[in-house]
Parts: structure tokens; C-alpha cells; sequence
């Protein structure tokens, strides 16, 4: 009989010890091996892939977001075209830089804060507002590079 008391108390203490362990997931970095699960209990924002400098640390601050700037730039300068009475100049240039931002996100490591979001979220949408915007500028009146056939007619049967 004392035998059985004694493997209860065991089993109860086993129980016990397995409820105050943390699961594999939850175990901290300590351990050395870092697990690809994500935690249970999410402590920070996760820093999307690439967004880290793109540049070295003992880099100045431009230098180390030359991506962003590089786009901010060249996006300045189609809206500075557009403003002095070229509109299809600078629309184009405005949807190149955006292009070229969708481009440095899919072939540069670490583009700065141009990464928002997941790598293949900021292509997309880098990639279709770009395009987007090119395509506004090339069948923009008057005399537009590219005469789409039916556009003429959506367009007269929505303003009516």
C-alpha cells in the first residue's frame, strides 16, 4: 500500500512540474537555439524582412535610407514637373520611382524604411500603383501616347 501513495505523490508532483514548464515555443533565446515558431505572447513589432539599414551604422542618416530617399526624391521632382505645367513628365516620373521602389525591393537586402510590410506585399503595391500611374500618364489628353479604344466610351458613359 505505501507503494502506491508514494507513486501517486510522484505522478501528482510530475503534473505539477510539467504545468510550471514552458512549452518548447515559449522558451525564451537563452538556450542558444532559436526556434522558427512564433511565441505565444507577442512582446514587439516584428521588423518587416529588409528593413534594416541600408547602409552601415557608422553610416550618416541619409546614406542609410538611401532607398526611401532616392523614391522621395524622384517623386518630389515629378511633382515639381507637374506643378510647372508638365503633367505627363511628371506623372511618368512619379510611377518610374515607384516602380524603381518595387524593383529595390525585390533585389536589395535591406532597403531602410522603404520595407512597410512583407517583401512581396511592397512589390505589389509599389509595382501596381507605379504602373498605374504610367498608364494614367500615357493616355492622358491632349494627345496621348496610347489611344485605348473603348476608354473614350467608359468614360463618356459614366460622366454623362
Amino acid at each position: 500500500m505505501p507503494a502506491e501513495g508514494e507513486q501517486a505523490e510522484r505522478a501528482r508532483a510530475e503534473r505539477g512540474q510539467a504545468e510550471r514548464e514552458p512549452a518548447p515555443a515559449d522558451v525564451e533565446e537563452s538556450e542558444g537555439s532559436r526556434s522558427r515558431r512564433f511565441p505565444s505572447v507577442t512582446r514587439d513589432t516584428a521588423r518587416p524582412e529588409g528593413g534594416g539599414r541600408a547602409a552601415p551604422g557608422d553610416a550618416p542618416a541619409p546614406a542609410r535610407q538611401w532607398p526611401m530617399l532616392a523614391v522621395l526624391a524622384a517623386t518630389a521632382a515629378g511633382l515639381l514637373l507637374t506643378a510647372m505645367g508638365h503633367p505627363r513628365g511628371g506623372c511618368l516620373l512619379i510611377g518610374i520611382a515607384l516602380i524603381a521602389g518595387s524593383v529595390m525591393r525585390r533585389l536589395l537586402p535591406s532597403v531602410g524604411m522603404l520595407a512597410v510590410r512583407s517583401r512581396f506585399t511592397d512589390m505589389v503595391t509599389y509595382g501596381l500603383l507605379g504602373v498605374a500611374i504610367v498608364l494614367l500618364a500615357v493616355v492622358m489628353e491632349p494627345d496621348p501616347w496610347l489611344n485605348i479604344p473603348f476608354l473614350e466610351t467608359a468614360v463618356r458613359f459614366t460622366v454623362r
